[in-house]
């Protein structure tokens, strides 16, 4: 059960069909595009979504608006540092804005940045700083049906081999739990052999831990070693493998605005402190509010909390077992924050270049309400500035992600409900093309129109 009881309530729309297939057509099909009045169930998102803790409020409530040297910073600072270990600590506004400074100051034009998988707005920020993206993750993440439990591990033959190679490494990324490859989380094994390759040559290990606390959980429950072990601890020591790290707080610090960036490197941290000052804030509260700053230290303590991520583990599972009895399958095993639908498997009469994953995505919002994201062509695959698609993503997912402490079980039936209704004539669900595809961010960007 829900280690929580529920103080405040929203209402949430309820919408008729021929709503939403207005609302939808004048958005361009872009989920992105809808109001909150027009979505039922939001699950396009865990990032910022999720409900305040009383505590939280509470802590809020002492926020200490001082512009620089905040008592509300150095309960955050004391907080970061007893559980990332790291020196050099600085607020920001979001993770976003971590990963901006931090390749700002640490990429050279043409360098490379090797992760796990990089996610969409990651992948932009290095390319932004004039780096180049490389994702190499473990082959077992292929075969999205088998119960290899880490399958979000980074491909540890391959990073040596670039490593060991005659290209510039700018750096190593490892997103914990790995998003952009179906939620899935890193070992600890994998996480050491990682940063002890860094080490060996040179190369700075920088976590993306937007989800450290799922993650350990995950690791408690899956590696052998580890099981007994309290996620608090796991986070610890999964800190202190790597020389740094940018975090989002709207994920695992469990508020609505909030950001992490931590080093280890003195002249490194120097340069980020400049470009945290001249573009996010001082260096004591980097664009947050005393409050912000309270409310993010106070989430960072109840996140590791075991009960609640057994309970948020469990609300993600019994989603997947529901849509898998609707008919629908998704990656195995599941993880903490989202469910990734097997859209391909679904859908088979949509190909590639008609968006599979947006194609399912699409009906739900058209069928029940339910916003989600696409993880396939749309947003991984190689297309034209005409719309076209050269080179299809490896699969076509859906991820429904799961805001923290928001939606009770019945919601979540309700999503598996209009799943069942989907499947039950998959073949008239129609594809999409695009009709504007901008060359960056084209998720949050593009527009299209149904093909039938």
């Amino acid at each position: 059960m829900e280690p929580y009881r529920i103080k405040v309530v929203e209402p949430i729309p309820i919408t008729t069909r021929d709503y939403r297939e207005r609302r939808y057509a004048e958005g361009g099909y872009n989920q992105f595009n809808l109001t909150a009045d027009d979505v039922t169930i939001d699950l396009l998102s865990d990032s910022g979504t999720g409900a305040l803790s009383a505590e939280q409020q509470a802590a809020g409530m002492r926020g200490d608006e001082t512009y620089a040297g905040a008592r509300s910073w150095f309960r955050f600072r004391e907080v970061v540092e007893e559980l990332t270990g790291f020196e050099h600590i600085y607020p920001v506004h979001q993770g976003r804005a971590a990963e901006r400074i931090l390749f700002t100051a640490l990429l050279k034009p043409g360098q490379i940045s090797i992760s796990n998988t990089h996610f969409d707005t990651t992948r932009a920020n290095v390319e932004i700083a004039g780096g180049v993206v490389r994702d190499l993750p473990c082959p077992e993440a292929k075969d999205l049906g088998s119960d290899e439990p880490f399958k979000g591990n980074i491909d540890l033959v391959a990073l040596e081999e670039a490593l060991s190679g005659p290209d510039d490494i700018g750096l190593v990324l490892m997103t914990i739990t790995n998003n952009g490859g179906g939620g899935q989380p890193v070992s600890m094994s994998n996480l050491k052999k990682a940063s002890k390759l860094c080490r060996k040559h040179g190369v700075p290990f920088i976590l993306d831990a937007a989800r450290f606390a799922e993650n350990a959980w995950l690791v408690t429950q899956r590696e052998e070693k580890y099981r007994g072990h309290s996620p608090r601890d796991i986070a610890k020591k999964a800190f202190r493998l790597a020389d740094g790290c940018v975090v989002s707080l709207k994920k695992d610090g469990i508020v609505h605005i909030g950001g992490l960036l931590a080093l280890n490197d003195t002249e490194l941290a120097k340069q980020c402190e400049l470009l945290l000052i001249a573009t996010e804030g001082f260096r004591t509260y980097g664009g947050l509010s005393g409050r912000d700053l309270d409310m993010c230290a106070q989430g960072l303590k109840e996140v590791t909390d075991p009960l609640y991520l057994r309970e948020r583990a469990d609300a993600t599972a019994y989603l997947a077992e529901c849509a898998r009895q609707a008919g629908v399958d998704s990656v195995q095993p599941t993880g903490v924050h989202a469910v990734y639908l097997n859209a391909g498997k679904l859908l088979p009469h949509i190909p590639p270049h008609r968006f599979t994953g947006h194609a399912l995505a699409s009906e739900l919002y058209l069928a029940g309400g339910v916003r989600c994201a696409e993880l396939g062509s749309l947003y991984l695959g190689e297309i034209t500035e005409d719309g076209e698609l050269i080179t299809p993503a490896p699969f076509e997912l859906v991820r429904l992600a799961i805001p923290r402490r928001v939606y009770t079980r019945s919601h979540l039936e309700y999503v598996a409900e209009t799943l069942a209704g989907i499947a039950k004539n998959p073949e008239q669900v129609p594809g999409y093309r695009l009709t504007e595809a901008p060359a960056m961010l084209r998720p949050f960007r593009c527009r299209l129109e149904q093909v039938r």
